[in-house]
């Protein structure tokens, strides 16, 4: 008797994977991140220096990863407040940029197909939709979903990452994870997952990990993926 191999289980990041933020949306969220971060370092009445900001935002990255858990951590900011804030951009469907032909691309690839991003919920539905390939996943996994313990951890965290293969009831043997940044890739990676990394929207890509399953340019290069 044959037995057929299980199908993958396909994670898909989003911004500068399936999209090009960095063309308009990112320099958008920087802009509101900067002063929002400067509200908070501020005086309450003065909003803190554009040098302050800066070498907060980058020691925050550098110690949790997200400005965004180091802001909850030490200042006390409203995780929720934070991504209304700096995600509440009017003019993002005319500012998304994408290949044609992703919709197609997702239908073709066996198996299931998960987004798990660490964008907000609202902005990644209104990403996915005005790119009409929503229907293509089985799940959205936003940052609000990325909580352990109480504590939000999200990419690259080993913890989530166990956790959602647990609630999914996933193999990571059988999971392939489509990533531009590669910290989350090398999570993945100790997990057990496949990995891709895509790089066209990326200035410096560099050459590619050892450790790395495949690097791709665009994403609608995975059907060539085995």
């Amino acid at each position: 008797m044959n037995i057929k191999p299980l199908a993958p289980v396909w994670l898909f990041d989003l911004d500068n994977t399936l999209h090009n933020a960095s063309h308009a949306i990112f320099p958008s969220m920087v802009e509101k991140m900067n002063a929002y971060v400067a509200g908070v370092l501020g005086d309450g009445v003065t909003p803190a220096s554009a040098e302050e900001v800066s070498a907060v935002r980058a020691h925050y990255w550098k110690r949790y990863g997200a400005t965004l858990l180091g802001l909850m951590r030490h200042h006390g900011v409203n995780a929720a407040h934070f991504l209304r804030e700096t995600h509440d951009l009017p003019e993002l469907e005319a500012m998304i940029r994408c290949e044609r032909g992703l919709g197609h691309l997702l239908r073709r690839l066996p198996g299931r197909k998960i987004l798990l991003t660490n964008a907000p919920r609202d902005y990644a539905r209104k990403v996915v939709g005005h790119m009409g390939i929503g229907r293509h996943f089985s799940g959205q996994v936003t940052i609000e979903s990325m909580y352990v313990h109480r504590q939000l951890r999200p990419k690259p965290s080993h913890l989530m990452l166990r956790r959602l293969m647990r609630r999914q009831g996933l193999d990571p043997r059988r999971c392939i994870l489509v990533e531009d940044t590669l910290d989350n890739l090398r999570t993945a990676h100790a997990l057990g997952m496949r990995t891709v990394w895509v790089t066209q929207y990326l200035p410096k890509p560099g050459k590619k990990p050892a450790w790395l399953d495949v690097k791709v340019k665009s994403v609608k290069q995975l059907t060539k993926f085995k």
